[in-house]
C-alpha cells in the first residue's frame, strides 16, 4: 500500500481513494471529472505519470482502514472541495458567449457567428447543418476588431484603396469602385512580403553579432596595447630627469584617458548592440506566431504595424579601427627623452594632436534606401569618437561682453556687430573695448583649447580676473599689461604682446589657433594649427592665480571656441 495521503489533482487529503493500473491513487470524484472531459478524445492519460490508456479504466476503490480512520479521527479535516472543473475560463482565457453564470474556456471561435464556444456549445455546429458553411478558427480574445463597426458584419474582405479591412455590405456604398480583395488574399501577399522582412531582420541580427565580435577583440587589442604602451613609457620616464617628471605625467594621463574614453565608447556600442539583437530577436519571433495564425484580418493587422516598427529605422554599422594602437606614443616619448622642458611642452601636444586623429570605433552613415511604399529612410549622422589631450570645454561669459559683441552657438561664438546687444547691467563688463573672458578658471594643471577666427583680425589670450573693465587705457586690454597674455592674429602676420613688450611673428596663416597653458609649469604656448602643429609663440610666466581665457575681436571679424570633445 502506497504511504500516498494527498490527492494528485485536487492536493487535498485522499477521500474516498481510487487507484489506476499504473498504480497511482486519487480522490474518486477528481478522476471521474478528469476523465469526463478527455471522452471525446478517446485517450485516458494518468494525471501524475502520464500513463497512456485507450480505454477508459475502471477505477479500484481503496477500502483502507488508514485512510477511513483518518477521515473519522481528523476533527480538523477541511470540508470536502466542490468537484472540480478544468475548464472553467481564467483571466486569461478566452470564455464561451453562451454559458451562462461561470463560463467555460472557449476551443473555437466561429467567424460567422462571431462568437466562441466552449466544448458543450460548440456541438450544434458539428451536428447540424445549419453551421456547415461557418468557419471555425482557434479562439480568439479579440472578437470585436473582427467586426465591421458601421454595419456590423465580419470583416471579410480587403480595400487596397483605402488600406483597411471591410465587410460586404462596405462595397456597396462606402467602397464602392475601389480595389477590393479577399481578406485570405491580401494576407498571402502580405505575408510573402513580411517574409522578406524577416530574412532582412535575421541578417541584421547576424551582422550585429559579427559586428560586436569584432569590437570586443578590438577592445581585447586596445587593452593589451595601452598596457603595453604604459609599461614602455613608464620605463623611458624612468630614464628621464627630474624636470621631465611632470611629461611622464601627462602623457601616462594621455593614454589612461584616451583608453578609459574608448572603452566607455566601445562598452556603450557592445550595449547599443544588445539591445538592438534583443529587439531583432523579438520581431522576429513575433513574426514566427503571426505566421502561425488562422485569423486573416488579425494577421493583416499586425502586419502593417510589425512593418512599420521595421521600416521606421535603420540601423547604423559599428566599424571597428584595427589599427588603433598607442605605438604612436611610445615613439613620441623615446623621442622627447632627447629634449628638455620647452620642447617637450611641443611634442605632448602635437602626439596628443597625432592620437585623437585616429578613431577607435564609429557608427557610419546607414545608406539610404527605399521603403515598401518608395520612400527614402533618413540616413544616421556619423558620429565620430575623439578625444583631446587636457582638452577643456570653454563658453563665453555674457556678463564681460562688450555691448556690441554679439554671442552665439551655446556661447562659443563672438562676432562685433554696430547694433548694441540687450545685454543686462554687469560691473564685470568691457564698457569700451570689443571684449569677452570666458566663465571657466583655468588653475593648477595643464590645459588645452582652440579657437577659429576669421574676419580683420582678432586677440586670443588669457587675464587674470582682475584686469580693468572700463575705459579704453592698457590696463583694460588683454595683453597689453602685467595681468594678461596674448597673440593677435590677422591675414598677414602674428604678434605675441604682454605690458610693455610685443613681438612679431612670422608664422604661417591658420584660421584655427591652439593654445595650450602649463598653469604649473609657467608656459603659454600658442599654435598654428592644420594637417601639423607650427608653434607661434610661448610665454613663459609664473602665473599667481587662476586665468581665463580672453578674446578681443575687431568689426567684421568673429571666434568660435572649437568643441574637442
Amino acid at each position: 500500500m502506497s504511504d500516498q495521503e494527498d490527492c494528485h489533482l485536487c492536493k487535498e487529503y485522499l477521500r474516498d481513494p481510487v487507484s489506476i493500473p499504473c498504480g497511482h491513487i486519487f480522490c474518486s470524484i477528481c478522476l471521474k471529472t478528469y476523465w469526463d472531459h478527455a471522452d471525446h478524445t478517446g485517450s485516458y492519460l494518468c494525471p501524475q505519470c502520464r500513463v497512456t490508456y485507450n480505454k477508459r479504466p475502471t477505477p479500484r476503490r481503496l477500502g483502507s482502514s488508514r485512510y477511513s480512520s483518518h477521515q473519522r479521527t481528523s476533527e480538523s479535516f477541511p470540508p470536502p472541495p466542490p468537484s472540480p472543473d478544468y475548464n472553467f475560463a481564467g483571466p486569461q482565457d478566452v470564455g464561451c458567449d453562451i454559458c451562462i453564470g461561470k463560463k467555460h474556456k472557449a476551443i473555437k471561435t466561429c467567424l460567422m457567428c462571431l462568437a466562441s464556444y466552449c466544448e458543450k456549445h460548440l456541438k450544434p455546429h458539428f451536428e447540424s447543418a445549419t453551421f456547415k458553411r461557418h468557419k471555425l478558427v482557434d479562439e480568439i480574445g479579440h472578437l470585436d476588431r473582427q467586426i465591421c463597426p458601421q454595419h456590423q458584419k465580419g470583416l471579410e474582405l480587403f480595400c487596397r484603396t483605402d488600406q483597411m479591412c471591410i465587410c460586404v455590405l462596405c462595397t456597396v456604398k462606402e467602397h464602392k469602385g475601389h480595389d477590393m480583395v479577399s481578406a485570405e488574399q491580401e494576407r498571402a501577399e502580405e505575408q510573402q512580403r513580411l517574409g522578406a522582412t524577416q530574412a532582412e531582420i535575421q541578417e541584421k541580427i547576424h551582422d550585429r553579432l559579427k559586428q560586436m565580435e569584432e569590437l570586443k577583440q578590438a577592445v581585447d587589442s586596445l587593452k593589451n596595447s595601452a598596457q603595453r604602451a604604459m609599461q614602455e613609457c613608464e620605463k623611458l620616464f624612468g630614464d628621464m630627469m627630474r624636470s621631465i617628471e611632470r611629461m611622464q605625467q601627462e602623457m601616462a594621463k594621455l593614454i589612461t584617458s584616451n583608453k578609459r574614453a574608448a572603452l566607455n565608447n566601445a562598452e556603450g556600442h557592445m550595449e547599443r548592440l544588445g539591445h538592438e539583437i534583443s529587439d531583432l530577436k523579438r520581431r522576429d519571433n513575433e513574426i514566427t506566431q503571426l505566421f502561425r495564425t488562422e485569423d486573416h484580418i488579425h494577421f493583416i493587422q499586425t502586419y502593417h504595424m510589425l512593418i512599420a516598427q521595421t521600416e521606421a529605422e535603420e540601423l547604423p554599422t559599428v566599424s571597428v579601427n584595427p589599427y588603433f594602437s598607442f605605438g604612436t606614443v611610445t615613439k613620441a616619448v623615446s623621442d622627447m627623452k632627447q629634449h628638455l622642458s620647452e620642447f617637450g611642452n611641443d611634442e605632448l601636444v602635437k602626439v596628443a594632436k597625432s592620437i585623437n586623429k585616429m578613431t577607435f570605433c564609429q557608427l557610419e552613415e546607414a545608406k539610404k534606401r527605399r521603403t515598401m511604399k518608395g520612400e527614402p529612410t533618413k540616413g544616421i549622422v556619423p558620429y565620430v569618437f575623439c578625444f583631446f589631450l587636457d582638452a577643456c570645454q570653454l563658453t563665453l561669459d555674457p556678463n564681460t561682453a562688450y555691448r556690441q559683441l554679439y554671442l552665439s552657438r551655446g556661447n562659443r561664438k563672438a562676432a562685433l556687430k554696430r547694433e548694441p546687444q540687450n545685454y543686462g547691467d554687469s560691473s564685470a563688463r568691457f564698457d569700451c573695448l570689443p571684449q569677452v573672458l570666458c566663465k571657466e578658471p583655468l588653475s593648477g594643471g595643464a590645459y588645452y583649447w582652440e579657437v577659429e577666427w576669421s574676419g580683420e583680425g582678432a586677440a586670443i589670450g588669457v587675464t587674470y580676473q582682475g584686469i580693468k573693465r572700463t575705459g579704453y587705457g592698457d590696463s583694460c586690454r588683454i595683453g597689453y599689461n602685467r595681468k594678461s597674455w596674448s597673440v593677435f592674429c590677422s591675414d598677414s602676420s602674428y604678434s605675441a604682446r604682454h605690458s610693455k613688450d610685443q613681438v612679431d611673428i612670422n608664422a604661417p596663416y591658420s584660421a584655427r589657433i591652439g593654445v595650450f597653458l602649463d598653469h604649473d609649469g609657467g608656459t603659454l604656448s600658442f599654435y598654428a594649427v592644420g594637417d601639423t602643429m607650427t608653434l607661434i609663440h610661448r610665454f613663459k610666466a609664473s602665473f599667481s592665480e587662476a586665468v581665463y581665457a580672453g578674446f578681443w575681436v575687431w568689426y567684421e571679424s568673429a571666434i568660435t571656441i572649437s568643441q574637442l570633445r
